[in-house]
């Protein structure tokens, strides 16, 4: 991480997001000697605590989350954290002034605002921060998913966010970007001579993009009756996985010229816009009991399931079409869902049949690129068995495990990410012409989805969602890759 001095103010920094992954990520960046002496880590929240409660909180919380190999490095980590409680649209003002005392001086320092709230609290927040007079021009804001929940509320949000904060000090965070394999791919695509040359629809197939989940929603149906696996997950993660898969060569390692070839692949994704093309190529499902495991509308939440609750989605799957040069007539496939078989993320690159063949009982080689749960690269190949007698073939892994292969540590994605907020990096991070057009082609979607009379097709949890996802890729005699 940036050895410079920074202050990282975090609002709502004692909420979940915090405690799993901000803190434990900022500890092991201490631990490690990436953070300069001075930095500081200051949460903002409702809570009324003091430095000294905010510290007992997380010694109780995070300590279990992290191994403490040195009990005077935790203790000077918590040392760096200071708490602030602040009451965001609020008449009473005292917490903003707290704040000010505790940057007061400290003008030359970095400020990072991580904005770990509501997305309606981005604008609000910031305008509040511009009033108390605390942003300074090395400042930056960090925004968590999701910006909006359609296309007009990410503009607004953008709107308000960039009044304050010029583009280039907003950083749109996306914690998939920060995963070893997926930067990983861009090594892969871009520092090997073998893949470029077949990276096409001359050689492809198709591409699978899978994120999966064993969890359900307990306690969250509240969140996700408003949101539903196509915003929650698709417009952003599955999105971004595909702009790195597909994105042409950019002229150089450049956080720019990275951003500006996404953005392109966005641009040229086929619209799916029409009522009878939505039903074509996307499939919704719901999970519902099965054996031990309860349906949706059965999990255990605050408020009883609402007619909303019976058409959110908690799995989708999608054929996309990218209309350029490179990927003409290559269909990409994404799906997400929730209960599961298994947890996986990963990237599925099909590659098409030898064009002669002159072994019977060969298939056709696959890349598959897993970013959880155990990172890796597997490229499939097919051999020859041991034997004597006829010649049959196998498909054979050639695998790079990243835990097996180097030995140091794999950092988790908020520390990477964290360590290029700090550092002004935003390569990794969604640009607001990158983010609105994901959102344009979400939309017509989602619209399509809430005219229509049919509710979301049922799966048993714990299965690979509905039929309709498996029809999907069956009519045209692809299926989806299920290696556990």
């Amino acid at each position: 991480m940036s050895s410079h001095t920074a202050d990282l103010v975090v609002f709502g920094g004692t909420g979940d997001l915090s405690m799993r992954k901000l803190l434990p990520a900022l500890y092991h960046s201490d631990r490690d000697g990436r953070l300069s002496p001075e930095t500081r880590v200051i949460a903002m929240s409702r809570g009324g605590l003091t430095d000294a409660d905010f510290r007992g909180k997380v010694d109780a919380e995070v300590r279990d989350r992290v191994p403490i190999d040195d009990p005077a490095v935790w203790q000077r980590f918590l040392g760096r954290l200071f708490h602030v409680s602040v009451d965001v649209g609020g008449d009473d003002r005292s917490g903003w002034a707290a704040l000010a005392r505790l940057l007061a001086g400290h003008e030359q320092r970095d400020r990072v605002f991580y904005l770990a709230s509501p997305p309606m609290t981005f604008g609000p927040f910031c305008r509040e921060l511009h009033q108390t007079g605390l942003v300074t021009p090395r400042s930056r804001v960090v925004l968590e998913k999701p910006l909006g929940r359609d296309l007009p509320s990410a503009q607004r949000i953008n709107d308000e966010v960039g009044a304050i904060f010029d583009e280039r000090q907003i950083f749109r965070i996306d914690h998939y970007l920060g995963k070893e394999t997926v930067q990983n791919l861009l090594v892969l695509r871009f520092a090997n001579a073998f893949l470029e040359p077949i990276w096409n629809s001359l050689w492809i197939d198709h591409v699978q993009i899978t994120v999966a989940e064993t969890v359900g929603t307990p306690g969250r149906r509240g969140y996700y009756d408003q949101a539903g696996a196509l915003r929650d997950m698709v417009q952003n993660h599955l999105l971004q996985l595909l702009t790195l898969t597909a994105m042409e060569p950019p002229a150089r390692n450049d956080r720019e010229a990275i951003r500006d070839e996404k953005v392109k692949v966005l641009q040229a994704l086929r619209p799916i816009q029409e009522a009878s093309e939505v039903d074509r190529f996307t499939v919704r499902g719901q999970y519902v009991g099965a054996g031990d495991l309860v349906g949706y509308l059965d999990e255990p939440a605050s408020t009883a399931p609402t007619e909303a609750s019976s058409r959110v989605e908690t799995f989708t799957a999608i054929r996309a079409e990218i209309k350029n040069w490179r990927w003409a007539g290559v269909p990409f496939y994404l799906r997400t869902g929730k209960r599961m078989p298994h947890r996986v993320s990963e990237i599925v690159v099909q590659f098409k049949d030898v064009p002669h063949s002159i072994y019977p009982g060969g298939s056709p080689n696959r890349l598959v690129l897993r970013l959880q749960p155990e990172e890796g690269i597997r490229l499939h190949i097919m051999a020859k068995e041991p034997g004597a007698g006829e010649t049959t073939l196998k498909p054979v892994p050639l695998s790079l495990s990243f835990g097996e292969t180097f030995t140091a540590r794999v950092p988790e994605a908020y520390e990477r990410l964290l360590s290029d907020v700090l550092a002004g990096n935003p390569t990794l991070f969604m640009r607001r012409d990158e983010v609105e057009a994901a959102w344009r082609w979400i939309d017509p979607i989602l619209a399509a989805w809430e005219s229509s009379p049919e509710t979301p097709e049922p799966y048993p949890a714990g299965t690979s969602g509905p039929a309709g996802s498996h029809e999907l890729l069956g009519r045209s005699g692809r299926a989806w890759h299920e290696e556990a």
